[in-house]
């Protein structure tokens, strides 16, 4: 199924307009599947300039989520601590510390003009940040389980949610209320996400299927799953949303062209069979795509020829949190138990281009 040779240039990622590639803490259930057999990876092609830059302190327990904000001023984590923090990206400071949810946090997503925050715990409730304020807004309710994971559309009016109850939630921001409830999967749900016009959502569950959802209709429109049906612990659009990155518990990340139902890419190398690891895209002009690891690793590849380009090493535990600047080259990475740090990978140009600050 795999057609890692198929080459994919940045206008198929970026802006849509070119034709189809063919022509993306927790844990799991055991995989009760035999492992996928996958292709040995390479030795690194090319070395990165990623180092570490800060090491920041603050969650008792271990980081769940981290995202850059839209203007990549700031991070902001949460964790099985029931806290949210929010840090400078740049130096590392400590900027403040939200608190509210009766349990574990899972997930954590910026609107897209980076005023608001939503967030989703094991309480079941859906919260909404003020960023600015600091205050909480709204209290979604509705979910009957933990909710695990969360997204804007790209007009920030709606809400996707998915949890361990096996459905999918649209929410009217604004009014505070579900839209839809997708009767979605048949195990817990590990991620949602809009599409770049926020047409699609698209969504993954421990089911090891990843299906595709029509916004306004509530209508599934296409079911992708592997030959094997692994675990799928996080899905992601490209940023045309040609293509959906996949993270599965094979330790395997695929590149799917849902238009065709097929897979393109096939990133291999890091260990990821328990626990749901996401991966994401470089926003820079260097393609990549990075993923946490088992290992205590995190992995950097090739976009294009899916080759290791870098290992950064240095957590002392499965590194379960990632997340990428969106306009310069800076790797946030967090791990579990053993370490409780969240860590700052700086790119040569970014650390040239920004002035130390306080580690």
């Amino acid at each position: 199924m795999d057609q890692s040779s198929a080459e994919i240039n940045d206008h198929e990622m970026q802006d849509g307009t070119q034709n189809d590639a063919g022509n993306n803490s927790i844990q799991g259930p055991p995989n009760a599947a035999s492992p996928t057999p996958v292709k040995t990876p390479q030795k690194p092609e090319q070395k990165l300039t990623f180092s570490p830059k800060y090491m920041l302190s603050g969650h008792m327990k271990p980081v769940s989520s981290l995202k850059f904000s839209p203007d990549g001023k700031t991070l902001a984590s949460c964790g099985a601590d029931k806290l949210i923090k929010f840090w400078d990206a740049y130096t590392g400071e400590i900027l403040r510390t939200l608190e509210g949810h009766e349990e574990g946090i899972s997930d954590i997503a910026w609107s897209f003009d980076g005023d608001f925050l939503a967030s989703v715990s094991d309480d079941k409730s859906v919260r909404i940040w003020d960023f600015a304020l600091g205050t909480q807004v709204r209290l979604l309710l509705g979910h009957t389980s933990f909710v695990f994971c969360v997204n804007y559309n790209p007009n920030s009016n709606l809400l996707v949610t998915g949890g361990f109850d096996e459905t999918v939630r649209v929410w009217d921001v604004g009014r505070g209320k579900t839209l839809k409830v997708l009767p979605a999967h048949s195990d817990p749900v590990t991620s949602v996400a809009f599409n770049h016009d926020g047409t699609l959502i698209v969504s993954c569950a421990m089911d090891g299927l990843i299906r595709m959802w029509d916004t306004d209709s509530g209508q599934c429109l296409k079911t992708l799953v592997d030959d094997d049906n692994p675990i799928c612990s996080h899905v992601k659009f490209s940023p045309n949303s040609r293509f959906v990155l996949v993270s599965t518990q094979d330790s395997t990340i695929r590149l799917w062209n849902y238009h065709s139902s097929r897979c393109v890419k096939t990133y291999v190398g890091h260990t990821n069979r328990t626990y749901c690891i996401p991966a994401c895209f470089s926003n820079t002009k260097d393609k990549y795509v990075v993923s946490g690891s088992e290992d205590h690793k995190v992995y950097v590849w090739n976009l294009q020829t899916c080759q290791i380009m870098q290992v950064l090493e240095g957590h002392r535990d499965t590194t379960l949190a990632i997340d990428t600047h969106p306009t310069k080259d800076i790797i946030a990475s967090a791990a579990m138990e053993k370490d409780l740090t969240i860590r700052l990978w700086f790119g040569e140009q970014s650390a040239m281009a920004e002035e130390p600050g306080p580690h």
